[in-house]
C-alpha cells in the first residue's frame, strides 16, 4: 500500500518527533480516559419498548411503585416474626424506608396482613420489600453507598439483612473492580516478564506493553466523549481493558516480528522500518478491519450494553493499530540493531525449523491428523450444545458476600419469591367490575408455579379466592389498576421462565390493554429481542468476515477456512464455559457455585473477545502463507514456510495472552473466572490445534483450490499485495523455477 510505504518511511527519517508526541498524546489521554468511569452507565436486563419495559413505566407513572429491587430479611432472634415485639420491629422498618429519599414504595409481611408468601416456612424469617427509584446507575449508587450497609443491622431482637437484585449487582460490581484490578497489578509485570524472554531486549518488551496501555487510555478518552451524546455502558470499560492490551500486543508482535527478520536479512534500519509498516502493517490493517467490522455488528441490537462493546470493540481496535503502526515503528527507528536479540541464533534454512517439519508431517497425513484435531475439537465443543441461559443469579458472589448469605437463607427457607412478582398492568382498568377482575386473577392463580395472586378484588391461590386484598388501594392507580402474581421459587430457578410467563400472558383479561412486567417478564422479552437477531448478527458477522478476508486473500475458499476455523475456536470456548461453569466442573477448584445456566451477557463479551484474537491468529498466518505463495506459486511450500515464519509468533502471543487471562481465573467473581479461563482456552486451542493442525490439513486437501476467486476480486486483492505479484499468476509460473529457489530465501 502506497499510504503505508510512506508512513513507513516518515517514520524511519522522524522517529523522535513522532515518539515525543506520542509520549505528550499518551499522557494527555490518560488523563482523559481516567475520568471516563464516571460518564458510563450501568445496565439493567431491559429490551426498550418491550410490553415488560412499557409496564415498568407505568407503574412508576401512574402507580408510583415498581419492581421490588431491594429486600430487607427479617430475622428473629426468639420466637417468630408475629411476635409483637419483632412485628413492631418489622413494621418500624418498613416505614424507615418510606421515608428515605431513593425509595417510591415499601411494603412488607406486616403492612400487608401477614402474607404467607412473604414468610418463611418455619416463621422465624419475614422480608421487607422495597422500589428503589432511578435508572441502574442511580439506584445502585444509592444501595451500596447508604441502603446496604445502613440497613444491615443486628439485635437481640431481629437480625436485618440486605439483598435484591440492585444491591447484588452493586457487590458484584465493588468485587470484580477489585478481582479485576488486582489481576492487572499481576498481568502487567507479568506480561513485561514474558515479553522480555521473548524479545531478549528490555526497551521492545516495555514499548509493546506500553502500546497495549495507549489502546487503553485512547479508547476510554473516546468512550467519555462519546457518552456525551449516546449511553455507553461500564461493558464497554470491561472490552476495553481487556481487548486493549491483547490486541496491543498482537499487533505489536506482527510488526517486530518482520522489522527483525528484515535485520537478519541484512536489510539497513530504515529499510527494516520500511518494510515492516508496509508488509506487516497490512495485516494489521485486515486484522483491525475484520474485527472491528465484526464487533461493529452488534449496534443492531437495541441494548446499550452490546452497543457499547461495538463502540469500545471498534474504537480499542483502531487506536491498537495506531500504536502498533506509528509508535512502535518510530520506536524501532531509534532501536535499529538493539532492537535484535542480544545472542541473534545463526539463521537457517526454513526447512529445518520445527514447524515447517510439524506442518511437513501434517501435510503427508492430512485426512488421519486432520481427522484427530477435528475430533478433539469437537469433544472440546460438544457441552456446548447443553448451553442454558437463565437468569444472573447472586451466586457468581463468593459465599462470604453479604448479598449471596442473604438469598442463601431466602433460598433456604421461603418456597416463594415476592421480590419477583409478576406484575398485570391495565391503564384503563379502574372501570372493570370487581367481578370481572376477580375471575381474570382466579384464572392465573391457577397457572402452574402461581403461588398467590394479589389483586383489588382479593387474594388469589389455586383458582379459588382465600381473603380480602389487605391494602387494595396499593393496586389501583391514577386511572388504572394491577394485579401481582407471585410466583414459586423452583419456577424461576431453571430455564422456563419464558414459558411460564407466556403461559400468564395468554391467560384471556377482561381490560382493553394489559401489559405484563415484573423482573421475570423483562428477562423473557430480553431474551426473546436478543434470540430473534442473533441469527441476523451471525449472519453479518460471517458476511463482513468474509468480505475483507477475501479482498485480502484473493481467495474465495480461504475466507471461507477463516470463518469455519474461528466458529470451532468458538465452539471449544463455550464447551468450556458450559461444562465447568454451567455444568459445576472444577467448582471446587475454582472456588465457585454452579447453578445450571448462564447468564446472557458474559457469553457475548467472551466471544466478543475470543473472535477478535483468534481473528489476529487467523490473518498472521494467512497472510505469511500467501506472502509464500505469492513468492513461489507452490502451495505446499508456501504453507510450511508460512508456518516456519508466522506460528512462533502466534504460538508467542498465544501463551502471552493465554497465562495473562488466566489469572483472571483466580477472582472471587464468577463473570471474571468465566473470562479468564474461556479466553485462555480458547487462544491456546486456536493457536494450536487450529492453527497448527487444521490449517495445514485443510490447505493440503484444498490444494490449487485454496488460491481460486472470481476474476475481478482477484486484480482487486493485487493492488492490496504489497509484494505486487498475483497469486494466480505465481500458479502459473514456470514450474522448474521453484526447485530452483534457495528455500530460506525472503
Amino acid at each position: 500500500m502506497p499510504v503505508l510505504h510512506r508512513l513507513g518511511t516518515l517514520l524511519a527519517h522522524r522517529p523522535k518527533p513522532v515518539l515525543l508526541l506520542g509520549l505528550l498524546l499518551t499522557l494527555v489521554l490518560a488523563v482523559v480516559g481516567s475520568g471516563a468511569m464516571g460518564e458510563l452507565i450501568l445496565n439493567r436486563w431491559e429490551a426498550p419498548g418491550t410490553e415488560s419495559v412499557r409496564a415498568q413505566e407505568v407503574l412508576q407513572r401512574d402507580f408510583h411503585t415498581g419492581n421490588a429491587n431491594l429486600i430487607l430479611l427479617i430475622t428473629a432472634e426468639h420466637g417468630t416474626v408475629d411476635d409483637t415485639a419483632v412485628a413492631a420491629a418489622g413494621t418500624a422498618l418498613t416505614e424507615e424506608l418510606r421515608a428515605d429519599r431513593a425509595i417510591t414504595d415499601a411494603w412488607s409481611y406486616w403492612t400487608e396482613d401477614a402474607d404467607p408468601t412473604m414468610r418463611s416456612t418455619d416463621g422465624r424469617q419475614a422480608v421487607v420489600l422495597a422500589n428503589v427509584a432511578g435508572d441502574a446507575t442511580a439506584a445502585r449508587a444509592e444501595i451500596g453507598e447508604r441502603l446496604l450497609p445502613g440497613f444491615t443491622r443486628a439485635d437481640d431482637l431481629v437480625t436485618v439483612q440486605v439483598a435484591g437484585a440492585e444491591a447484588a449487582s452493586s457487590q458484584i460490581s465493588s468485587r470484580a473492580a477489585q478481582d479485576f484490578l488486582r489481576a492487572e497489578i499481576i498481568i502487567i509485570p507479568l506480561l513485561v516478564l514474558l515479553l522480555l524472554g521473548l524479545f531478549r531486549r528490555f526497551r521492545l518488551a516495555v514499548s509493546t506493553l506500553a502500546v497495549g496501555l495507549f489502546a487503553v487510555f485512547a479508547t476510554l478518552a473516546a468512550l467519555r466523549l462519546l457518552a456525551q451524546f449516546t449511553e455507553v455502558s461500564t461493558f464497554a470499560a470491561n472490552i476495553t481493558l481487556v481487548m486493549g492490551i491483547g490486541l496491543g500486543v498482537d499487533y505489536c508482535l506482527f510488526v517486530i516480528a518482520r522489522f527483525r527478520e528484515e535485520l537478519g536479512h541484512g536489510a539497513e534500519v530504515p529499510d527494516a522500518v520500511v518494510t515492516a509498516v508496509r508488509s506487516a502493517g497490512r495485516t494489521v490493517l485486515f486484522s483491525a478491519g475484520t474485527v472491528a467490522a465484526a464487533l461493529a455488528v452488534l449496534l443492531v441490537f437495541p441494548y446499550s450494553f452490546l452497543r457499547s462493546f461495538a463502540y469500545a470493540g471498534v474504537l480499542v481496535v483502531v487506536m491498537a493499530s495506531i500504536g502498533a503502526l506509528v509508535l512502535l515503528p518510530a520506536v524501532l527507528a531509534v532501536l535499529g540493531h538493539r532492537a535484535l536479540p542480544r545472542r541473534a541464533r545463526p539463521a537457517r534454512p526454513a526447512e529445518s525449523g520445527f514447524w515447517y517439519r510439524f506442518g511437513g508431517l501434517v501435510m503427508r497425513r492430512p485426512v488421519a491428523l486432520g481427522l484427530a484435531g477435528l475430533v478433539l475439537v469437537g469433544l472440546l465443543a460438544a457441552p456446548a450444545a447443553g448451553l442454558r441461559i437463565g437468569l444472573p443469579d447472586d451466586r457468581v458472589l463468593p459465599p462470604t458476600a453479604s448479598t449471596r448469605q442473604a438469598y442463601d437463607e431466602l433460598r433456604a427457607n421461603l418456597p416463594t419469591e415476592p421480590n419477583d412478582a409478576i406484575q398485570f398492568v391495565a391503564p384503563d382498568g379502574g372501570a372493570v367490575p370487581v367481578a370481572e377482575v376477580g375471575r381474570y386473577a382466579a384464572a392465573l392463580s391457577a397457572i402452574d408455579g402461581v403461588a398467590q395472586v394479589n389483586s383489588t378484588a382479593g387474594v388469589y391461590v389455586d383458582g379459588q379466592w382465600t381473603r380480602d386484598a389487605p391494602r387494595p388501594e396499593r393496586l389501583r392507580g391514577d386511572t388504572g389498576l394491577r394485579l401481582e402474581a407471585v410466583p414459586e421459587r423452583e419456577v424461576l430457578a431453571g430455564t422456563e421462565v419464558p414459558a411460564f410467563v407466556g403461559a400468564l400472558r395468554a391467560v384471556p383479561a377482561p381490560f382493553d390493554e394489559v401489559l405484563v412486567g415484573g423482573y421475570p417478564a423483562e428477562l423473557a422479552d430480553f431474551r426473546a429481542v436478543l434470540t430473534e437477531r442473533i441469527p441476523l448478527v451471525v449472519l453479518l458477522i460471517a458476511a463482513v468476515t468474509f468480505a475483507v478476508l477475501l479482498l485480502m486473500s484473493g481467495s474465495v475458499l480461504l475466507a471461507v477456512k477463516a470463518i469455519v476455523l474461528n466458529l470451532l475456536g468458538l465452539a471449544v470456548m463455550f464447551g468450556v464455559l458450559v461444562f465447568v461453569f454451567q455444568n459445576g466442573a472444577f467448582a471446587e477448584v475454582l472456588g465457585f457455585t454452579p447453578i445450571g445456566t448462564l447468564d446472557p451477557a458474559f457469553p457475548i463479551l467472551l466471544f466478543c473477545v475470543a473472535y477478535g484474537l483468534s481473528m489476529d491468529y487467523e490473518v498472521f498466518l494467512l497472510s505469511r502463507i500467501i506472502e509464500r505463495y505469492r513468492a513461489t506459486g507452490d502451495n505446499r511450500r508456501a504453507v510450511l514456510e508460512g508456518l516456519q515464519r508466522g506460528a512462533p509468533v502466534v504460538t508467542a502471543a498465544a501463551l502471552i495472552l493465554a497465562v495473562s487471562f488466566s489469572l483472571y481465573a483466580t477472582g472471587q467473581v464468577m463473570y471474571l473466572q468465566m473470562l479468564g479461563l474461556g479466553i485462555a482456552v480458547a487462544i491456546a486451542v486456536d493457536a494450536t490445534v487450529i492453527r497448527a493442525v487444521l490449517v495445514p490439513a485443510f490447505m493440503r486437501l484444498a490444494g490449487r483450490a485454496n488460491w481460486w476467486a472470481p476474476g475481478p476480486i482477484a486484480k482487486f486483492a493485487q493492488r492490496w499485495d504489497p509484494h505486487g505479484t498475483d497469486a494466480v499468476a505465481g500458479a502459473k509460473a514456470d514450474p522448474a523455477r521453484t526447485p530452483a529457489m534457495e528455500i530460506g530465501r525472503p
